[in-house]
């Protein structure tokens, strides 16, 4: 499917550390019409620590998040069979790294391109290395104020990296108030790159929205279920509203690149012949009669009497013979 909008639908940790899940998730997202799928690559102790705290306390079988992102991880023979998958399937494989070690797992894979979560947008140290690959790179900037994204940008442009940037707050799920679809054409006005929105609402309109204002690259967690266990479950959409935002964002994009001309209404010619009136009666009427606005009346089609647009100029005219109710009106009908 040749998509307008480019749609990432992000797994996450939706999988819970199953690989059987992570391979049922990219069958599911392969009939969605999305373009990509994005998973997280996740090595516990390259990336954190025992110290590092829960962001949402959901895990009764996790007792540090250590513990969590260790069960999370795959091994580099099962993430070249998820990268397999994908390639079969036409989703292009995506995961975030979180450390270095994790770049150079995903430079084993051969990914295309990295997508940068909101929380590394100012690590350097993992930009560096992600810069050394000379890889093109998404950074969300739901973390990040102007003056920070700002040396994030200057530090990616110094090393030549091809980058765009998605709108995103990083709240889980994220409230229409907390959307900031009006950043969209802010950073398309200051960065001059593709910009996209990432989004966490649970809900279809947060992207309609920000494809209708401009966004090129959707984001969006997909999950089998709400109720699912996981921390981003009640902030994904369901496969079923996935394929219908797909559907949805692409018929934007067709309309926006497709303007109307309100000034040439040349196509509709034979709808307003059908839709639009002519003026008529709406009693019986006698020779002499002087019209007043209260003996007209407009029937389809036009063309068969006055426009219904000139009424005003038949008010206070005198009829030339008897008419019946719901005669057309015309002027041979009117003396002058």
């Amino acid at each position: 499917m040749s998509n307008q909008i480019y749609c990432i639908a992000e797994i996450a940790q939706a999988h819970d550390g199953s690989l059987g899940m992570a391979h049922a998730y990219i069958d599911a997202v392969a009939k969605t019409g999305c373009n990509a799928i994005k998973f997280q690559t996740h090595i516990a102790e390259a990336e954190s620590s025992i110290h590092e705290p829960f962001r949402v306390k959901f895990s009764k079988q996790d007792e540090t998040r250590m513990d969590y992102w260790k069960r999370m991880e795959f091994s580099l023979e099962q993430w070249k069979e998820i990268k397999q998958h994908c390639d079969e399937v036409g989703l292009a494989f995506m995961s975030s790294p979180f450390s270095n070690a994790a770049v150079d797992l995903l430079e084993e894979l051969g990914v295309q391109q990295y997508k940068v979560g909101s929380g590394e947008v100012n690590n350097f140290v993992l930009l560096e290395k992600i810069a050394q690959t000379g890889k093109p790179v998404i950074i969300s900037s739901g973390m990040s104020s102007y003056e920070e994204l700002d040396k994030t940008v200057s530090f990616l442009k110094s090393r030549n990296v091809t980058y765009s940037i998605l709108q995103c707050t990083t709240a889980y799920p994220t409230q229409p108030e907390q959307f900031g679809l009006n950043v969209i054409q802010q950073l398309k006005d200051r960065y001059k790159v593709p910009i996209g929105f990432s989004d966490h609402s649970s809900a279809l309109e947060a992207c309609i929205a920000a494809t209708a204002l401009g966004a090129e690259i959707l984001e969006f967690h997909v999950v089998f279920d709400k109720e699912m266990f996981g921390p981003d479950a009640k902030a994904s959409l369901t496969m079923k509203e996935t394929t219908q935002l797909v559907k949805s964002v692409n018929n934007i994009a067709t309309a926006l690149q497709n303007p109307v001309n309100k000034s040439d209404n040349s196509a509709f010619g034979n709808l307003k012949s059908i839709f639009e009136k002519s003026l008529a009666i709406n009693k019986n009427l006698k020779a002499g009669d002087v019209l007043s606005f209260s003996d007209l009346e407009t029937k389809k089609p036009k063309g068969f009497g006055i426009l219904a647009s000139e009424y005003e100029n038949v008010i206070g005219k005198k009829l030339k013979r008897d008419m019946s109710q719901w005669d057309f009106l015309n002027d041979e009908d009117l003396i002058e």
